[in-house]
C-alpha cells in the first residue's frame, strides 16, 4: 500500500474513520443488553451465562492473530475480515434468539459469540496500529480518543437499542450481525498508513483538542438522552431526532480535515518524521534484513549514562572479554534492544516489565469486566427492575477513564516525566473501595460506584496501550498490545465465570431451595456477589503493589524518553 504524505489530510480523514470504526468494534459491550433473552429463550442458567459472558472477552480481546496480520497485511484486510467475523458470529446468535432455528446447541452458541465479538479485535488493531504509527509522537492522545470512542461505544448502542430498535434483542443481534459488516467495507477505504509527520506542526495541538471535545459533548449527550428516554416516554419524532443528533456529533472529527481542505496552511513545517520518534513504515523497513552492530566505543552523551535504565543482563568480566573479542574482530555482536527501542515478541516477554505490565492490566481490566458482564444481575439484585441506566453509565464512566487517561497521562509524563503507569496504581486503590461499596450494598451507592469504577477500568485501556509502544516499541505494537489484551478474557474466565456464576447461583438456590440447573432460579439482595466484590477488592490490592513496583523499575526509562519534554528514542538505535 501506498503511503501517505504525513502533515496533510490523508491521517486526520483516517482518524475520523477509526473513530466509527472504534464504535462499531465496541459490539461486546451489547452483552448485558440481549443476555436476558438468551437466558429466558434458550433457558439458561446464570453459570451458563456467565460463561457465555467469557466467551464474549475472550473473542474480544483475543487478538494474537490480528496483530500478526497488522505487520503482514494493509489495514483494509484486517478490517475486512473484522467485518466478516462479525458477520458470521452474530448472525448464528439472531437465528437462535429469533427463533429461526428452533434447536442450537450451546456449544456452537459459545463458539459463535467468540467469532463475532472477535471482530472487535480485528477492527481495534486495524485503526489503532495504524493511527499510533501515523501519529507516532501523540500516542497517548491518540490511545486515549480511539479508546475513549471505543468507550462510548456502549451508550451508542444503547441509544439505538432503545430508540431505534425498541429494546428488541433479537433486533439488536441483526443490526450487529449486519450493520457493523456494512460500516466495516465503508471505512476500508479511508483508515490508511501515512508516513509520519515530525513534532514540528503547531496546528496538531489543536486538532487533537477539538476531537476530545467533540468526544466528550457525545458522551454527555450519550448520558444525557439515554436518562431522559427512560424517566420520559419520548415520542418517536423525538427519539428519531435524537438519533441523528447523535449520528451528527460523531461525524465530528471529520471536521478537520474539512476545515484543512478549506484554510490550507501556507507552508508545513512537519515534513517527514526522524527516526529518532519512531516512525511507522520507516522504521518496519529500516529494521528489515540488515544486519546491525554495536560500535565498540559509544559517545560521550549515549544514554548509557542511564544507569538503571538498561538491563544488566552480563557481569563485567564477560562484558571486558566480549569489547576484546570485538577489538580483535573475532566476535561481531548483535546486541538486545533497550527499552524504547524496537523488541521483537520473543525478546519482549523475557522482560519483567513485560509481565508486571501484564499483571497489572489482568487485575484492573479482568476485575472491571466482571462487573461489566453481571451489571444487569448485579442491578436486578439490588431491586432495579430496568438496568440501562447502569449501562450506560458504566460505559460513560468507560468513556471518561480512557479519553481522560490519554490527556492526563501524557501531560504529565511530558511536564513531570511520570510514568502513565502510576495512574494504573492511583485507579486500583479507587477499585478497591467501589468494589467494598458494591459488598456491602450501601443504599444510594449503586450509581456512583458504576460511574466510578467505569472510569477507572478506562484508564487501565488508555495507559497500558502506550506505554506498551514507548517499552517496546511500534514495529511489533499490534502483537504486543494485543497479547496484553488476553489479560480481560483470563479475568472474565477466572473472576466472572468461574467465581461470580458460581456465588450467584448458590446464593439463589439457598434462597430459592431449587437446583442449579432450574433456569427460572434468581436471586436478590446483596449476598448474591458479595463474596465475589471481596475477593475483587483483595486481588486490587495486590496489583496496586505490582503497579507500584513497575511504576518504580521504569522511571528511568520516561526519564530518558522525555527528558527533553516529547517523546525521544534512545540516541543509540543501532542493534
Amino acid at each position: 500500500m501506498v503511503n501517505l504524505k504525513g502533515g496533510t489530510r490523508p491521517p486526520w480523514v483516517g482518524l475520523g474513520a477509526a473513530v466509527w470504526v472504534q464504535i462499531a468494534s465496541g459490539n461486546g459491550y451489547t452483552f448485558p443488553l440481549y443476555s436476558r433473552s438468551l437466558k429466558s429463550v434458550l433457558g439458561f442458567n446464570q453459570r451458563q451465562l456467565t460463561m457465555l459472558g467469557v466467551a464474549n472477552d475472550i473473542g474480544e480481546n483475543v487478538g494474537l492473530i490480528p496483530g500478526i496480520a497488522s505487520n503482514k497485511l494493509p489495514p483494509w484486510v484486517v478490517l475486512l475480515i473484522g467485518g466478516l467475523a462479525c458477520f458470521l458470529g452474530f448472525g448464528v446468535l439472531w437465528l437462535a434468539v429469533s427463533g429461526t432455528v428452533e434447536f442450537i446447541p450451546y456449544w456452537l452458541l459459545w463458539i459463535a459469540l467468540c467469532v463475532g465479538t472477535n471482530s472487535s479485535a480485528w477492527l481495534t488493531t486495524a485503526v489503532l496500529v495504524t493511527n499510533m504509527r501515523n501519529f507516532p509522537v501523540s500516542r497517548g492522545t491518540v490511545a486515549g480518543i480511539l479508546k475513549g470512542y471505543g468507550g462510548l461505544s456502549g451508550a451508542v448502542y444503547t441509544e439505538i437499542y432503545s430508540v431505534l430498535l425498541h429494546n428488541s434483542s433479537s433486533e439488536l443481534l441483526l443490526f450487529l450481525a449486519i450493520g457493523v459488516p456494512v460500516l466495516c467495507f465503508i471505512m476500508m477505504y479511508f483508515v490508511r498508513p501515512c508516513t509520519p509527520a515530525s513534532g514540528e506542526d503547531s496546528s496538531e495541538h489543536g486538532h487533537f483538542l477539538f476531537t476530545q471535545i467533540a468526544s466528550f459533548v457525545l458522551g454527555l449527550y450519550l448520558l444525557s438522552t439515554t436518562i431522559l428516554d427512560d424517566v420520559l416516554t419520548l415520542s418517536s419524532p423525538i427519539s428519531k431526532t435524537i438519533l441523528v443528533i447523535m449520528v451528527l456529533l460523531l461525524m465530528a472529527p471529520l471536521a478537520i480535515p474539512v476545515k484543512m481542505t478549506l484554510y490550507p496552511s501556507r507552508a508545513s513545517k512537519s515534513g517527514t518524521i526522524d527516526q529518532k520518534v519512531g516512525s511507522s513504515e520507516s522504521l518496519i523497513q529500516a529494521e528489515g534484513n540488515v544486519e546491525k552492530t554495536e560500535p565498540l566505543l559509544m559517545p560521550a552523551s549515549s544514554t548509557t549514562n542511564q544507569g538503571s535504565f538498561y538491563d544488566d543482563d552480563d557481569d563485567n568480566e564477560s562484558e571486558v572479554a566480549m569489547l576484546l573479542a570485538e577489538g580483535e574482530g573475532a566476535v561481531k555482536r548483535k546486541r538486545r534492544p533497550r527499552r524504547g527501542e524496537d523488541f521483537s515478541f520473543a525478546e519482549a516477554v523475557v522482560k519483567a516489565d513485560f509481565w508486571l505490565l501484564f499483571f497489572v492490566y489482568f487485575v484492573g481490566v479482568g476485575s472491571g469486566v466482571t462487573v461489566l458482564n453481571n451489571l444487569s444481575q448485579i442491578g436486578s439484585a439490588q431491586g432495579l427492575p430496568d438496568t440501562t441506566i447502569l449501562l450506560s453509565l458504566f460505559s460513560f464512566g468507560n468513556f471518561l477513564g480512557r479519553l481522560g487517561g490519554g490527556v492526563v497521562s501524557e501531560r504529565f509524563v511530558k511536564s513531570k516525566t511520570l510514568p502513565r503507569t502510576v495512574w494504573m496504581t492511583f485507579t486500583q486503590t479507587i477499585m478497591i473501595i467501589t468494589y467494598l461499596l458494591f459488598a456491602f450494598a450501601i443504599s444510594g451507592t449503586l450509581y456512583p460506584a458504576v460511574l466510578v469504577l467505569g472510569i477507572c477500568y478506562g484508564v487501565q485501556f488508555s495507559v497500558m496501550i502506550p506505554t506498551v509502544s514507548e517499552l517496546f516499541g511500534l514495529k511489533n505494537f499490534g502483537l504486543l498490545f494485543n497479547f496484553m489484551s488476553l489479560g480481560n478474557p483470563l479475568g472474565a474466565f477466572l473472576f466472572s465465570g468461574l467465581l461470580a456464576g458460581y456465588v450467584y447461583d448458590n446464593e439463589a438456590a439457598k434462597q430459592q431451595s431449587l437446583h442449579l440447573s432450574d433456569p427460572s432460579v434468581t436471586c436478590l439482595g446483596p449476598n448474591c456477589f458479595r463474596l465475589t466484590f471481596f475477593v475483587l477488592a483483595a486481588v486490587c490490592g495486590v496489583g496496586t503493589l505490582f503497579s507500584i513496583v513497575l511504576t518504580t523499575r521504569i522511571k528511568p526509562v520516561y526519564q530518558m524518553l522525555y527528558a527533553g519534554g516529547s517523546f525521544r528514542l534512545p540516541q543509540s538505535t543501532d542493534r
